[in-house]
């Protein structure tokens, strides 16, 4: 399945919780996508989400669903390690 990066941009500062985090996956559940993890800018306005789907439009349907931005999504195939060394996702 095709791995991508959303960059979440927010007007106030993220609060998230493990409540608020279960309450996202049937949603994206619902459009078939799977969120493995996602990095937190520090001043907590901004977020960068690595996802599995099967398209881009499928992670817009699900941050409509869950009332989330969906700024920039970029379907990524690669992971460069410190090496040089390139390995497929």
């Amino acid at each position: 399945m095709p791995t991508y990066i959303i960059e979440r941009n927010y007007v106030d500062q993220l609060e998230i919780s493990p409540e608020v985090a279960a309450r996202l996956r049937p949603l994206n559940d619902a459009a078939g996508v799977r969120w493995l993890y996602s990095f937190l800018s520090l001043d907590k306005r901004r977020t960068y989400c690595l996802y599995e789907a099967v398209s881009a439009d499928a992670i817009r349907r699900a941050a409509v669903l869950a009332g989330l931005p969906a700024d920039v999504i970029v379907e990524v195939t690669g992971r460069i390690s410190p090496e040089g060394v390139l390995s497929p996702i």
